[in-house]
């Protein structure tokens, strides 16, 4: 219970260490600012991420990003490389995508986040994004931690599906130590043994404001990824702007699109008219500094 506007404490794991390196850590009250394109994370605004799961084609992707700029969203998210369980499945357009996504930025103006996943790839794909992704299943990939935190780019690196929260943020001191301090976190799900035919893991909204308080890093969540229907996607969008999410990560389909010809997590895009009202809901929800100040 919350009592002359305090919350009580929260169990944080041991991050002397990292205090001990980066003197910011001694005060987390103050959320770092990350500019990407532009667009800054850690401000009193939510920032929205939004765009196909995969680059499938030039016309696909700057359809969407069409969608996700009239909606209000800032950036553009998009995989030219992508991780799949399955060797035979669509591993993404390489170069190719890349190279739209360029082109997708040229004509609309939204600043791209791509996946990397391979740290002889990092200059690569860099020449293209605007911000690196690091996904969930690269999140101890230490190598390449290590090599994008040699760059200067901003990094969004995911949680991985099984990590603490002191996990998490060890993956983001390897990049840190390097040098490069422009890291956001993106809550994205974990793996449980309770999950059924409706998600692939569970939206971990409890860490969010321990997260907060252990970091000064800037914390986003990604709800597609948790879930296996789209239209649970917009309230659990607007369930991680009440835990103080700082932004959020959507995956956007074409409208009317035939989700069963898409080569990548058909069924976890919404359509556009739905990403209207998760961009509304964000600003809505109201200033991310007020809700940390409140419960900080």
């Amino acid at each position: 219970m919350i009592r002359n506007g305090e919350a009580p404490p929260v169990g944080l794991p041991d991050l002397g260490v990292l205090r001990s390196r980066w003197t910011e850590y001694r005060d987390t009250r103050t959320t770092q600012r990350v500019e990407v394109h532009g667009v800054e994370f850690g401000g009193p605004r939510r920032v929205v991420i939004a765009g196909p799961c995969a680059v499938e084609s030039l016309d696909q992707t700057l359809s969407v990003a069409r969608a996700v700029r009239e909606a209000g969203g800032q950036l553009l998210r998009g995989g030219a490389y992508k991780p799949r369980t399955n060797p035979h499945s669509f591993q993404g357009l390489g170069i190719e995508g890349l190279e739209i996504l360029a082109e997708v930025r040229r004509q609309t103006g939204l600043g791209i986040v791509t996946e990397v996943m391979d740290p002889r790839l990092v200059e690569q794909v860099g020449s293209y994004a605007d911000m690196l992704q690091i996904g969930s299943r690269s999140m101890q990939n230490f190598p390449l931690l290590t090599e994008v935190g040699r760059g200067s780019l901003p990094v969004l690196l995911k949680r991985g599906w099984s990590a603490t929260l002191e996990e998490w943020l060890c993956a983001a001191e390897y990049i840190m130590k390097e040098g490069n301090r422009q890291i956001v976190l993106c809550e994205r799900g974990i793996r449980t043994g309770c999950l059924g035919n409706h998600a692939d893991s569970v939206l971990d909204l409890n860490v969010i404001e321990p997260l907060r308080r252990a970091t000064p890093l800037p914390v986003i969540v990604d709800p597609s990824h948790s879930t296996l229907n789209w239209t649970l996607v917009e309230p659990l969008c607007r369930a991680a702007c009440a835990a103080g999410a700082q932004g959020l990560l959507v995956e956007v389909v074409e409208s009317d699109v035939d989700r069963s010809g898409l080569r990548c997590d058909g069924q976890r895009g919404v359509p556009p008219r739905i990403l209207d009202r998760i961009v509304a809901a964000a600003r809505e929800t109201g200033s991310t500094e007020l809700l940390r100040r409140r419960s900080g």
